[in-house]
């Protein structure tokens, strides 16, 4: 069986407390990085100098997502900061292809996300220049959000013309993923899952990690 990835979202997590709300997360496969600017989205996280810090101290893997205007500026940067994987958006991005290969030339697995209402077909053709899709299950911007059931074609058409080339890139999604939602979302395609508020609301966050892993895994 395809191995499920969980990568709690720190957006949902205590900013004054990161390295402690890092360690809570010990059974999760990487941390997820919600990167911000009040541009692109309407909301403002964090930026390069924390990337940077959480890195130094986190014991998981980064999975940066940068929802962020001049991706094609600023992704590789995260790259060169270590970590593990940068996310930028196809909206914000002049030059895609250049992008992931600089992204992958610093070392970084390369994403790339696409918002709702963002369509998979004209992105099919450069897949192979990817490591990963983020199909975004929420508007991006805010965490809590419910997740939207509209974008579960598109992460089956995405998925079906993954493994109808054959490419080895996986499809992540963000937004919304709970025990109730995770398994429509694994059954459409996705094998990485973003949670925030569903991990770190819970008094064990490890405890969670578990129970999305096995609502992922039941079967429909």
């Amino acid at each position: 069986m395809t191995h499920l990835h969980i990568h709690p979202s720190i957006l949902s997590a205590d900013f004054v407390n990161l390295q402690s709300e890092l360690q809570r997360i010990g059974s999760a496969d990487a941390v997820h990085v919600d990167v911000m600017d009040n541009h692109f989205v309407p909301n403002l996280t964090l930026g390069l100098p924390v990337v940077r810090r959480i890195q130094e101290v986190s014991p998981l893997p980064l999975d940066v997502h940068l929802m962020i205007e001049d991706a094609d500026r600023w992704a590789p940067q995260y790259a060169e900061a270590g970590a593990a994987s940068v996310t930028f958006h196809a909206e914000a991005a002049a030059a895609p292809v250049k992008l992931a290969r600089e992204l992958r030339d610093a070392g970084a697995r390369a994403g790339m996300a696409l918002r709702p209402a963002t369509p998979v077909e004209p992105y099919l053709d450069l897949l192979g220049e990817l490591d990963m899709l983020l199909v975004m299950t929420v508007e991006p911007g805010f965490g809590g959000q419910s997740f939207l059931d509209v974008t579960l074609p598109k992460i089956r058409r995405a998925a079906e013309a993954i493994r109808g080339a054959g490419l080895p890139l996986v499809i992540q999604v963000d937004g919304g993923i709970t025990e109730d939602t995770i398994l429509r979302a694994a059954d459409a395609g996705a094998t990485v899952f973003v949670a925030g508020s569903s991990v770190y609301g819970a008094d064990d966050a490890d405890a969670a990690i578990s129970a999305l892993r096995a609502a992922a895994s039941r079967p429909a």
